[in-house]
């Protein structure tokens, strides 16, 4: 029988009573502690389902569908036997220990019986084999879009746990990287507690109670021009969707709807839970009818998709690959990993990374996430404290691997009043904010039948809440077809999705980085001053480079986005061919040389330039000194940036066609040759280096 109960010390040396086990997650290791008061199975194909709840050796709470798991919970005294009798069992394959973070004893652990291995390039076959064998691995199949990538099947002949394993072939020299494929529960970033309010102020408003001037994202300006066309379709990922919902009828409104939980392509709620996804798609996509509200793209398709509940390798893999199979153009997702500090694995990255750049026939599908309602960095530490038992205290590092993935926007809410909103988490990889509720942080954890949850505010929180769809009649967050109270930054995630939607409804020939650009270029630069209540951080103004910590490049303006979308129209190539080269060379810039340096990068493509963006990585210890300039092989010279940078000493920008127009002057020439970034430094004492450059030409 295949033991996941391995107590075998991790390749540290380091006793595990002392440190836990260790998790090879995302190039880091992470701290993993037993839970003493639950433990899973997976039964045989002969173990009747009614029996679960039968058995003398736990108390049956949850199946784990995906993993073929079943989850049992004893008293921790009766831990151990439990699991004896449950391995001793005819018809249980295996038992294992149920993990949490070391720290945080609220987020579960789940083991699977999938490795992810990737090795190094000179790696043939019979050395995979001859490892996989030495392990007990079965190969399965090569993981998308990473080379020499694979996943492997823990196998019922392997003696030790999934996470054993990883650490000891980690150890390995053929191989870069190992991981276990563990689940991890996900959880919606919004639980609905504000009172009614029966107009969609976030859409248009005109001013009135609790409202501030341009607070909303003005698409009346926007549907203009369109309000969505069936053929751009909006992937919502979330728990389940009420698609008998008057505001989801029509004519090809709902697409390829897909269930992950219950491997069907009904996506329904059952009778016992909310149905946080029908109140995110009314925001996106509601019909346009004449009856209940309007989502922000109403002309578009719906792509409901149920996820499984748990955030495993292969859910994730199912979710983007559906989407991208079935021709989704915007991906909107509104949860996160129920946990304090996680970041994604090798394959979760892979699958994101493919979506956004192979979606949309290789245009890339735009992918929105909902940064998370715990006013905590989505990348970074805080001094933790006062929390209920402890169960939080001193520095803690916090880490949201969805929010931080490159190909991914992450999506802050800002109020009714153009302040952010008490909960909305916030850092350097927020992409944009958008209108929604305001209330108190909303981060939680459940430990030995007990809810614990963060500090509370003590002062009251201004803001109207976000009326949207819900479950049809007395189902659902209120009774009725809709409700009032809905918001966190899971209301404000399907806003942007939705101007995403209208930007390509205007525009399909985007690729979805052009969209990505489009949306921060033409975000409302809105400044919230006062310290954040909790925290008495600040973060509500902009550095050098147009970025707030809590608002991103600022609020979505849907009128601006989908005019500057039908303006380059004209501009941006209707090709999706592309070609990228960076040169990671660094050089020192001559101090008070009117020479400079030039640094090339040389293509070879024989086109002629659609769209072209640079990407420029210097630091100066006084950037005002510096003059920069593109100069194209016909030695036509276009300026980036003058000398107005005054005394910052980082300068990591992109110059596009929308934010520097010069840059027009460069399309339709020739795109091969040897193009050069030149750097002169016009005053003495500072000196600096060019650390890297990048070209981006569409064609």
């Amino acid at each position: 029988m295949n033991d996941l109960n391995s107590s075998d010390l991790p390749t540290t040396g380091v006793p595990e009573s002392s440190l836990g086990v260790i998790l090879q997650r995302g190039g880091e290791e992470l701290i993993l502690e037993k839970a003493l008061d639950r433990f899973t199975i997976r039964p045989t194909i002969d173990f009747p389902r009614q029996q679960l709840s039968q058995v003398s050796w736990g108390i049956w709470q949850q199946s784990i569908p995906q993993a073929q798991l079943e989850l049992f919970t004893v008293a921790p005294t009766q831990l151990d036997l439990a699991m004896s009798q449950a391995r001793a069992a005819q018809n249980v394959a295996f038992a294992s220990h149920v993990y949490t973070l070391k720290n945080h004893p609220g987020t579960f652990v789940y083991l699977n019986d999938q490795i992810t291995i990737q090795f190094i390039s000179k790696v043939d076959v019979a050395e995979i084999n001859t490892i996989s064998t030495t392990f007990s691995l079965v190969q399965e199949k090569p993981v998308l879009g990473i080379p020499n990538t694979f996943v492997f099947l823990v196998s019922k002949q392997a003696t030790e746990n999934p996470i054993k394993i990883t650490n000891q072939l980690q150890g390995l020299k053929e191989v870069l990287v190992a991981e276990p494929n563990i689940l991890i529960q996900s959880e919606p970033h919004y639980q609905p507690r504000d009172s009614l309010y029966p107009q969609q102020w976030y859409l248009n408003h005109n001013g009135g109670n609790q409202l501030a001037v341009g607070s909303h994202i003005f698409v009346e300006k926007a549907w203009d021009i369109t309000r969505g066309v069936r053929s751009v379709v909006v992937a919502v990922v979330d728990d389940s969707f009420d698609l008998n919902h008057p505001d989801f009828q029509g004519t090809g409104k709902i697409v390829a709807p897909r269930d992950l939980k219950e491997n069907d392509f009904l996506p329904l709620p059952n009778g016992q839970e909310n149905s946080h996804g029908t109140a995110c798609a009314g925001i996106v996509l509601a019909e346009e009818n004449g009856t209940g509200i309007v989502g922000v793209a109403p002309g578009c398709a719906l792509m409901p998709i149920r996820s499984t509940g748990f955030l495993d390798d292969v859910s994730i893999e199912e979710i983007f690959n559906w989407a991208i199979d079935k021709g989704a153009s915007v991906i909107s997702c509104s949860w996160g990993a129920s946990a304090v500090y996680f970041p994604l694995s090798l394959r979760q990255k892979a699958a994101i990374n493919r979506t956004a750049t192979k979606g949309r026939n290789g245009k890339g599908c735009v992918i929105v996430f909902a940064a998370g309602n715990a006013n905590r960095p989505v990348n970074g530490s805080i001094y933790e404290r006062n929390w209920p038992e402890n169960i939080l205290k001193g520095n803690t590092d916090w880490l949201s691997g969805f929010s931080v993935h490159p190909d991914v926007m992450a999506i802050a809410a800002s109020t009714s009043l153009n302040k952010k909103a008490a909960y909305s988490n916030w850092g350097a990889n927020i992409a944009l904010c958008a209108p929604s509720n305001n209330a108190s942080p909303g981060m939680s954890f459940q430990e030995k039948g007990f809810v614990f949850t963060q500090p509370a505010i003590a002062t009251s929180l201004n803001g109207l809440g976000m009326l949207t769809t819900d479950q049809i009649g007395a189902a659902g967050y209120d009774p009725g077809n809709f409700t009032n109270n809905f918001g966190g930054t899971s209301s404000a995630t399907p806003v942007v999705a939705g101007v995403a939607a209208l930007i390509l409804s205007a525009n399909p020939d985007l690729t979805a980085q052009q969209v990505k650009r489009i949306l921060q270029e033409t975000a409302d630069k809105i400044v919230d001053s006062d310290p954040d209540p909790q925290l008495g951080l600040r973060g509500g103004a902009y550095d050098g480079n147009g970025h707030s910590q809590w608002f991103g490049y600022g609020k979505v303006n849907a009128a601006k986005a989908v005019q500057t979308a039908q303006q380059l129209k004209g501009v941006i190539s209707q090709t999706n061919q592309q070609v990228q080269v960076k040169n990671n060379s660094q050089l020192e810039i001559p101090d008070n040389n009117k020479q400079g340096i030039k640094s090339a990068i040389a293509i070879s493509q024989g086109s002629t330039v659609k769209d072209i963006q640079v990407t420029v990585n210097i630091t100066h210890d006084f950037l005002g000194d510096l003059e920069i300039y593109l100069i194209a092989p016909n030695n036509q010279q276009v300026l980036l940036q003058n000398r107005t940078l005054g005394r910052r000493t980082d300068l990591q920008t992109t110059h596009t066609v929308r934010s520097h127009p010069i840059l027009k002057q460069l399309l339709s020439l020739p795109i091969q040759g040897r193009w050069h970034l030149w750097i002169i430094d016009y005053a003495s004492q500072d000196v600096g280096k060019l650390n890297s450059w990048e070209l981006v030409i569409s064609y």
